[in-house]
């Protein structure tokens, strides 16, 4: 298995600053909102450590999952499966549905996007496709 350093080491910061948010930051803007963002950012950047995916079906793939998570906090599933009081399931399905988390998880999603169009174009005017991973 290949692994790709920038995305990896991407992971690992982006991993690092959420624990840090969910440790530290006790606020009504960072850590509900920029947390919201960081985590698709986490999800599309762990992805992409490990497997070369083309960026933009990789990140509806992960705007998609984020939004299912979303969409099981709004049916109130945790409480129906009786896991409230299960740590694991409360902090990966969360438990409150917010709307301002799906603009947040699409923001996530673009700012994926434009790091990939940054980071693997390498400075040059070739770009790499968003639906490939084959450069322009």
């Amino acid at each position: 298995m290949r692994v790709y350093p920038f995305w990896a080491c991407s992971s690992v910061l982006l991993f690092a600053i959420e624990v840090l948010i969910a440790l530290f930051v006790r606020d009504t803007l960072v850590r509900p909102y920029l947390g919201d963002v960081l985590v698709v950012m986490l999800l599309f950047c762990s992805v992409r450590a490990f497997r070369r995916a083309p960026p933009l079906p990789l990140a509806i793939a992960v705007l998609g999952f984020a939004v299912l998570v979303e969409i099981t906090q709004a049916l109130n599933l945790i409480h129906r499966l009786g896991w409230s009081d299960n740590t694991l399931a409360k902090l990966i399905l969360g438990n409150t549905f917010q709307w301002g988390d799906l603009l947040c998880y699409l923001m996530g999603t673009m700012a994926s996007l434009g790091i990939v169009r940054l980071v693997e174009s390498g400075g040059s005017e070739h770009q790499t496709s968003l639906w490939s991973t084959k450069k322009l």
